[in-house]
């Protein structure tokens, strides 16, 4: 009898199909029970209510142990989808203050996984968030009516003083992509939103508790599972200091009120930011509760633009509070000496180039120069400069040197505060003006504007305040930082480093005694103080939308100073106007803590001015 090998073979291939089906269900009944665990999860949502206990935020304090932001109690309305049962829609509607549409969009909302990426119907979700107390105790009241339903309690941010909202921020509900970035976040949970409660979020969030509550064959709750042993406590979040002054915050910002610009404060010796003003600005708890969505919104249509940090992200021309740099790079690259002199022709004119300037005597030196605001002085120094082929090599070299000096000294790139949002200023390069005239086609008659702050040069108000506190320390600073001290942290030894441009001490000297002058007989004259050395620079920096804008730079004491100042005002004409007034009024406040009877009119003029209506509104 002859064998049939092909029957034989289909034995085979029938026998590989079986034992490939049996490996496929064994692989996937282990995905199912080992590795899947959905299913469990769902099994142990019948069994067990797992919910969260939010810890409380961390207080912030300011550097005099005044509490500034603190934590009131805020309540959540959550469900667990499948344990709901036919209710009153409409009595739940009233009692919270809902619409039939609005509840029914928050729960598609909620449904949505798009916009919900943890959403499971065995698990609590959050239908409606932050009701005061009111809604708590009226819903409190009635939530035996609807089954599937509970309150999770929660905190919302109370503020003590009305300023300082660019400083510290705020929370707001987390969205999708804070969830698939973190996943800390479930639906529903808070995070910082600008300020410091962005930037120290994981240090002020805390660390997540749970309850893990046992049911009943009916879903009801019937305590702790295994008495609490499986439970975990909350941690608190770490509480932080900043080294902003909020009584000076708050004195600064109303100095401001009608006007548009900053202030900008900084402890010279530790690079803490003392103020940090911006205007216009908000009342932080704007930002509070439900209505933030509603006031958000009205702020971002606030033609003049108050959600705009301008102490940070305001790029201006820094106009003649550029110059004790200036003095700095030439002192230092040999370019003059503390004797050179330039004539002044009520300004800078050569080649049929000229650049107006003030009325006063010439030639000058650099500190007589410094005392008058003098542009041609500065003017023929940048020309000096790049003119001296033999030293440099080329107009671009000479340029480049000049510009790596003024990075050095905070200028053209961000400082690093440690708050979102720091704009980076605006230093050009030599190919920058390569681009626009041709290579080796410029020279110093091309940009000669930015000798004086003005042309391409921009920076921040806080890059300003910093070179103020760089020539208080006579050539050092300390990156400036709004945060003193993180509870239980060592954090903040980033924030300790000296960084030092490459310009000799004695130079710095030079530029901090012409700034005394400019205090005491010169364009800052309002900035002298009884009793308190005052060093100063004014800027009036052209603006070409509208009126001048007015600057003023400075610090006190001129020896061991302890306060370093930036004043700009937009639209506000020269810098004596309104950048020195403020200025000083900050510095006397800070270092007396009053003003004195002598200079209360200078307060009273500078708490009720406005300046608004003398320029255009921002778009």
């Amino acid at each position: 009898m002859r064998k049939d090998y092909n029957l034989e073979k289909r034995k085979y291939v029938i026998g590989g199909f079986i034992a490939i089906i049996v490996i496929i269900y064994l692989l996937r009944l282990f995905n199912l029970q080992v590795l899947d665990s959905r299913y469990k999860d769902d099994a142990d949502s019948n069994a067990f209510l797992r919910k969260a206990i939010y810890p409380s935020r961390g207080v912030i304090y300011d550097r005099n142990g005044n509490v500034v932001v603190y934590n009131r109690p805020a309540y959540d309305i959550m469900v667990i989808p499948r344990d709901i049962q036919p209710f009153d829609t409409l009595d739940f509607c009233n009692t919270l203050g809902l619409t039939r549409q609005q509840l029914e969009d928050r729960f598609r909302d909620m449904k949505d996984k798009r916009k919900n990426p943890g959403y499971s119907s065995y698990s609590p979700q959050t239908l409606i968030t932050q009701l005061d107390a009111e809604d708590y105790g009226r819903m409190q009241e009635k939530m035996y009516r609807f089954p599937g339903f509970f309150i999770q309690k929660r905190i919302m941010r109370e503020y003590n003083y009305h300023c300082g909202a660019n400083i510290l921020g705020n929370i707001r509900e987390v969205s999708p992509e804070d969830i698939k970035r973190d996943d800390y976040y479930n639906r529903g949970d808070y995070t910082g939103d600008l300020g410091v409660e962005k930037s120290y979020e994981t240090y002020l969030r805390g660390v997540k508790g749970e309850e893990v509550l046992i049911r009943d064959a009916r879903g009801q709750i019937q305590g702790h599972y295994d008495n609490g042993s499986h439970d975990k406590k909350a941690i608190s979040g770490r509480n932080l200091k900043l080294g902003i002054d909020f009584e000076l915050q708050q004195y600064a910002e109303s100095l401001l009120a009608g006007k548009i610009g900053a202030v900008v404060a900084i402890e010279p010796a530790t690079g803490e930011v003392l103020v940090m003003a911006t205007s216009p600005s908000y009342d932080p708890s704007m930002l509070v509760g439900r209505e933030r969505g509603k006031n958000y919104k009205a702020l971002r249509q606030n033609p003049h633009m108050p959600l705009l940090d301008r102490s940070i992200q305001g790029v201006y021309p820094p106009g003649s509070t550029f110059k004790p740099g200036q003095g700095l790079i030439l002192l230092q690259e040999g370019i003059i000496t503390l004797g050179t002199s330039f004539p002044c022709y009520r300004g800078y004119v050569n080649s049929g180039l000229r650049v107006g300037c003030h009325p006063h005597g010439a030639p000058l030196t650099l500190k007589p120069a410094l005392q008058t605001s003098c542009n041609a002085f500065f003017c023929w120094g940048l020309k000096a400069m790049l003119d001296r082929k033999k030293k440099y090599g080329s107009t671009a070299k000479a340029f480049e040197v000049w510009k790596n000096h003024l990075v050095e000294l905070g200028y053209g790139y961000k400082l690093g505060i440690d708050v979102p949002g720091e704009s980076r200023g605006y230093i050009p390069n030599s190919k920058t003006y390569d681009k626009s005239y041709g290579e080796d086609k410029w020279n110093a008659n091309s940009i000669i504007s930015v000798s004086i702050g003005q042309g391409e040069i921009l920076a921040t108000p806080l890059q300003i305040a910093n070179v103020g506190a760089t020539i208080a320390n006579r050539g050092w600073f300390i990156t400036p930082h709004v945060v003193k001290e993180i509870e239980d942290s060592t954090l903040q030894k980033q924030f300790t480093e000296k960084r030092v441009p490459n310009i000799d001490r004695q130079h710095f000297e030079a530029v901090a005694e012409g700034m005394r002058m400019a205090v005491t007989g010169g364009t800052c004259r309002l900035a002298n103080l009884p009793d308190i050395e005052v060093c100063g620079k004014t800027g009036t920096a052209q603006n070409p939308h509208g009126r001048d804008h007015s600057v003023f730079m400075g610090f006190a004491p001129y020896h061991n100073p302890k306060i370093a100042v930036c004043v700009y005002v937009e639209n506000a004409g020269y810098g004596a106007a309104f950048g020195v007034p403020i200025g000083s009024l900050v510095i006397e406040k800070y270092l007396t803590g009053e003003i004195s009877e002598s200079r209360k009119y200078i307060e009273e003029r500078m708490l009720h001015t406005s300046t608004i209506s003398n320029g255009p509104k921002r778009k």
